[in-house]
């Protein structure tokens, strides 16, 4: 567990939903939580809030040991406070709770942030969100949200993997008290970073997978972290709990670092909208 600013705590390790739809969404919320995971990341873009409650539902755990996150998404900011209020709403009607763990804003939308921040508060004062963050922030975006907000934001989800370590941006949150939860661990689109020899040599160096020793990585520094996982693959995620990598090896890892996005849209300064 991780402690946030505002003293609630977060799994270090959750399960990411992204790309996932339907039946399929249902299935791996509930079988996730059923291997033990207590922690699932979703948003109004990825389009499986419901499917996420009821895989949630279906899984018989008790709502309050799960820690749920979702979004907003960017097409809603640029609609104004009443839209982003109504997807507050969508979001808790579709994940069939009373609350949200963590609302997080998805991407900094130019002229946006500020309304949709102090959208995000009320909610947190009406007890309906229990804490607020933001996703792909970089250092001048941190600094304006913070100029005028009254609830400091607990998490900043980025893209965090060994090809990019965003040392520099987790540094700068950690002393503005911020944690940082890594998404998109191994890569996306045509990056293959458990491919890499050293990941490859260092999985057979602690008789793990590739897979494991990124995850072990991430959270050996630190970092919360939200692979997308399949079934078969939940036990082997937990298990980066039960083993540590060398510091040299630490090291190692990161210097393959080479300030690679998985996608050059993603980076929040030339992000399309």
């Amino acid at each position: 567990m991780i402690r946030l600013n505002n003293d609630i705590e977060i799994p270090q390790i959750g399960v990411g939903t992204w790309t996932l739809r339907g039946e399929t969404a249902r299935q791996n919320v509930r079988l996730a939580l059923e291997a033990g995971f207590r922690h699932i990341d979703t948003a109004q873009m990825y389009e499986n809030e419901a499917e996420v409650g009821q895989g949630i539902l279906d899984s018989g755990i008790p709502r309050q040991e799960i820690f749920v996150t979702t979004k907003v998404s960017t097409s809603i900011m640029r609609n104004g406070s009443e839209a982003v209020r109504n997807s507050i709403d969508g979001s808790l009607a579709k994940l069939k709770t009373d609350y949200i763990d963590l609302l997080l804003i998805h991407w900094p939308v130019k002229d946006c942030v500020r309304d949709t921040w102090q959208v995000m508060e009320n909610y947190v004062r009406q007890g309906k969100v229990k804490s607020i963050g933001v996703s792909n922030f970089n250092r001048h975006h941190l600094d304006n949200l913070l100029s005028y907000a009254e609830i400091r934001p607990v998490i900043n989800q980025i893209e965090v993997h060994p090809f990019m370590t965003q040392e520099e941006n987790i540094a700068y949150n950690r002393q503005l008290g911020i944690q940082v939860e890594a998404w998109g661990p191994f890569g996306q689109g045509d990056i293959d970073v458990v491919g890499h020899p050293l990941l490859q040599s260092l999985a057979a160096k602690y008789q793990k997978t590739a897979s494991q020793i990124v995850l072990r990585w991430i959270v050996q520094r630190g970092l919360i972290t939200i692979p997308r996982a399949k079934p078969n693959h939940f036990a082997e995620n937990l298990e980066i709990m039960m083993f540590s990598l060398s510091d040299e090896d630490m090291q190692a890892i990161s210097a393959l670092n080479q300030n690679l996005r998985s996608n050059v849209l993603n980076d929040p300064e030339k992000f399309p909208w």
